[in-house]
């Protein structure tokens, strides 16, 4: 190497120093797009909405500059909810996405999507569908798609340090362990009584009252079967339940045994001539089950109600409505079937905490 070539190497040298030095200081970490959108779509509440201009929010998507400058302004309507899994999903993926990238941003996304679960709850143990929006039938306890059985699933993986929501356990564990008791504690004296005998769950409830409410025009006080299923695999999660818990999923199956809708099943068929272009019917078929999503609060029997809030037949709801909406399923039938009888065996009678 020449002399002459020294001089023009420092200089390169010199040139990269602050740049190593800035790197050594702050580490970049790896990205993941979702995560990104993720932060970007997070409420100034700290929770996440289900839609974005009133379609489904699409975490796959680019964001351009309009409609980021849009999502940072102060003055953003703030449309979190826990419908549709929203929020507690976000919070979710955000820790995985800290666990897999180490980039704290992720994680500080998750600790503000708690903070807004701890806030939404109210004093009662219940959660409201949409927080801080209680416009509507937005402020009622909300069951319905699983809502708060998602938000009291999520405290309690970081309470009981489950997987990665351990990395929050540190922070957040004891006020997430007292959040799951007092929802545990409300499903509990939620569990809806006829004539003194207890049955399922409603799909939502007045938060000062109690009592089954109405939702949308079609979805009248009653008996939730696909929610009372989630609300039953929770309590059976429980270590250790106690004697109202083991009294209230046993309560539940028998009722969900008892309105069995035995040897039936759900036919849906190609029909050009209806409004949608196709049609569902309820056909014979042995061996099969079924169960109609809700059950009236008196006679304890199927309930389907039309966008006028009619009650009617089932053949008789609008065609839109009938193949639009899930009014029969099979939701029960792997917990009575296999879950149940395994739950058993663990806490058989006396098991249950004092």
């Amino acid at each position: 190497m020449t002399p002459s070539i020294y001089p023009r190497l420092l200089l390169v040298l010199l040139a990269a120093l602050p740049a190593a030095r800035a790197s050594a200081a702050a580490p970049t970490h790896a990205g993941d797009p979702v995560a990104e959108n993720m932060l970007l779509l997070q409420t100034p509440s700290g929770g996440w909405s289900k839609h974005y201009r009133e379609k489904k929010v699409d975490y796959a998507r680019t964001y351009d500059a309009a409609e980021r400058a849009a999502l940072h302004a102060p003055g953003r309507h703030d449309d979190a909810t826990l419908d549709n899994e929203a929020t507690t999903r976000e919070i979710a993926y955000l820790v995985q996405a800290h666990a897999r990238t180490g980039n704290p941003a992720y994680l500080d996304g998750a600790r503000r999507g708690v903070e807004y679960l701890l806030r939404a709850q109210y004093a009662n143990g219940g959660w409201p569908q949409f927080y801080p929006d209680h416009s509507s039938y937005r402020h009622q306890i909300t069951l319905n798609d699983d809502a708060m059985v998602h938000a009291i699933g999520l405290l309690q993986d970081i309470a009981d340090r489950r997987g990665d929501m351990a990395l929050l356990a540190p922070e957040y564990g004891p006020r997430a362990a007292a959040a799951v008791q007092r929802g545990l504690d409300s499903l509990l004296a939620l569990q809806v009584r006829i004539d003194g005998q207890p049955t399922i769950w409603a799909a939502q409830y007045d938060e000062t009252t109690l009592q089954p409410a109405k939702a949308r025009a079609y979805e009248l006080p009653s008996l939730a079967v696909a929610e009372s299923v989630a609300v039953v695999r929770l309590l059976m999660r429980q270590p250790r339940p106690d004697a109202r818990t083991v009294a209230a999923i046993e309560s539940a199956a028998r009722w969900l045994e008892q309105h069995r809708l035995p040897d039936l099943a759900l036919h849906r068929f190609d029909a050009p001539a209806e409004e949608t272009g196709k049609d569902v019917r309820v056909v014979a078929e042995p061996g099969a089950s079924l169960w109609a999503r809700f059950y009236d609060l008196e006679r304890q029997q199927p309930l389907f109600v039309d966008r006028d809030s009619r009650p009617v037949r089932f053949a008789d709801l609008s065609n839109e409505r009938r193949t639009g909406y899930g009014w029969y399923g099979t939701w029960p039938e792997k917990l009575l079937a296999q879950e149940l009888p395994r739950w058993r065996k663990v806490h058989a009678a006396g098991d249950a905490a004092p």
